[in-house]
């Protein structure tokens, strides 16, 4: 898909001067890592770009993406403002044409929730033998983090106790897959008195050989969660020795990581020792 940005006209001022130091940031919400930068016009409110930006997307994510194009004040030694956005779902044109028409520059939104991707599992607790089996089912729509445009992901399963890190096991690498099934059963022991206690956690990962493994998205359930995830470990306890399975969507790790508010480096004695 090729997208050109033509020109911009009675752009805000953003600088004492009266003028601007415009520049554009073109980008599809299926793939945040691929954004493109034209160049940066100096003092003007009237630039003229005339720049032409190729996106490889497949067909059956258009209607799901949405292009989006900020333009921006640029600043050596601040931060960079932003003047405004235009965002065009896919969906709603049909681009079999080439589509040229102007477009009114609104507000940039707060905060891009960039989709992360959905994962499903399945809970079970049985109270009688204290056993809780989480089974990592299967994941789709992951976040591409290598530059094959694909990702190597594995799953991380995480018990807390009282906030401190308790129990982890971790599934295989899938290669080269946003899609990946994985049908992994993990068993822990959790004595009934301490499940109120208790938040699980799940992170998907991107494998890396040469670098670091990175974290694509994760949540977690609890008696502390909210939503879906709230609703998915109270039906667990609603039907014991029963599994309930149920897709979640990945949350970004910094807000995860804030709600738990963990404590860290603590050694956790075991329940009843």
């Amino acid at each position: 898909m090729k997208v050109g940005v033509k020109q911009a006209a009675d752009l805000k001022a953003m600088d004492s001067g009266g003028t601007s130091d415009p520049y554009v940031i073109v980008y599809l919400t299926s793939d945040m890592r691929k954004k493109y930068e034209s160049k940066v016009y100096r003092k003007t409110l009237n630039p003229v770009f005339n720049e032409t930006f190729t996106f490889q997307i497949p067909q059956a994510e258009m209607s799901e993406s949405t292009l989006v194009m900020q333009i921006y004040d640029f600043n050596r030694f601040a931060k960079h403002d932003i003047i405004g956005e235009v965002r065009l779902p896919l969906g709603d044109f049909d681009l079999q044409h080439v589509i040229e028409q102007w477009q009114e520059l609104t507000a940039a939104s707060k905060m891009e929730q960039e989709r992360l991707g959905e994962i499903c599992f399945s809970l079970r607790y049985i109270p009688s033998t204290s056993k809780l089996t989480v089974v990592i089912l299967e994941a789709k729509k992951l976040k591409r983090m290598d530059s094959s445009g694909l990702s190597d992901p594995f799953v991380k399963v995480q018990l807390i106790l009282n906030k401190k890190k308790w129990k982890k096991k971790k599934t295989g690498v899938k290669k080269s897959t946003l899609s990946p099934y994985f049908n992994e059963a993990f068993n822990f022991e959790v004595p009934f008195n301490q499940i109120q206690n208790i938040d699980l956690v799940i992170s998907v990962w991107d494998h890396d050989k040469v670098t670091k493994n990175q974290q694509i998205g994760k949540l977690f359930l609890g008696c502390r969660a909210t939503g879906n995830q709230l609703r998915h470990w109270s039906d667990m306890l609603a039907n014991p020795r029963r599994p309930i399975a149920q897709w979640h969507n990945l949350q970004p790790v910094e807000e995860v990581d804030n709600a738990l508010g963990l404590k860290s480096h603590f050694k956790l004695p075991l329940p009843g020792k």
